[in-house]
């Protein structure tokens, strides 16, 4: 049975879409089986892996419906073992659509557990916002992934994000667990990098990654040639980072099986 991760910080700029491509990525490249799924209307996911929005011809509005299996929706991608269900333009219209399905925070779940055991790890990359697109991913979800910019408005809106979990938690998904804090953005030249860092660290002790993902020329280019970065250039800082994330995230998803 695939584990599903749900990447989210409702604050742009973090490093989700990042996050989400790259440890797909580094976790297909340790021999396991990996579907991401771009749950973002801006389709950043999808075309940092080299589809256009325009290209598919489903995507993940058609796989919410069931008007498209996983065997129509989710195509490959350059990085073996890793398959997308991308973004299609139809997302954007996606809340105002599904409003009156039954059960609307449950469409993606229903989906998810017919599906789970064709792959390993199952990521989901989330819209900057705690909306309909993302309640759905969380509720669908075994883990969430928290992406936290090394900044120091860092832990603004980080209290909104956990009383949210802890609603989906009470409410829709009694099993969900964060699987840990990433710090990312991380530049050592800078004091305030390594003060917020001791900050979070002491604030959420064993729930932060011992990787630390830096700012990195590469991993900002990669997206632009439709890459992800073990693949654009695998010996960058960036593509060591997110090996090593990888392997952290696959001991702590076998160790709570």
């Amino acid at each position: 049975m695939g584990c599903v991760i749900t990447i989210s910080n409702q604050k742009g700029g973090v490093g989700k879409t990042t996050t989400a491509v790259n440890l797909s990525a580094s976790i297909a490249k340790a021999g396991k089986s990996v579907l991401i799924i771009d749950s973002d209307p801006q389709g950043n996911a999808t075309t940092g892996l080299g589809y256009s929005k325009s290209s598919l011809n489903a995507g993940l509005y058609d796989f919410m419906l069931g008007s498209a299996g996983v065997d129509v929706s989710a195509v490959k991608t350059e990085m073996p073992g890793m398959s997308l269900i991308g973004a299609t333009k139809e997302l954007i219209g996606a809340e105002v659509e599904m409003y009156l399905e039954d059960e609307r925070e449950f469409l993606l779940k229903k989906r998810l557990d017919a599906v789970k055991n064709q792959y390993d790890f199952i990521i989901i990359d989330c819209p900057p916002s705690l909306g309909f697109l993302t309640i759905n991913a969380i509720t669908a979800s075994d883990y969430v992934l928290v992406p936290l910019q090394c900044e120091y408005y860092a832990l603004e809106g980080l209290s909104q994000l956990l009383d949210t979990l802890k609603a989906v938690k009470k409410s829709l998904n009694p099993e969900l667990k964060i699987v840990g804090i990433l710090l990312t953005m991380y530049d050592a030249r800078n004091n305030l990098s390594a003060q917020v860092q001791e900050e979070v660290r002491g604030h959420f002790k064993g729930t932060v990654f011992d990787t630390v993902i830096p700012r990195n020329v590469r991993l900002s280019e990669a997206p632009s040639y439709g890459k992800p970065i073990i693949i654009y250039d695998a010996q960058s800082r960036g593509a060591r980072s997110y090996l090593d994330l990888a392997k952290e995230v696959i001991k702590r998803g076998e160790k709570n099986d």
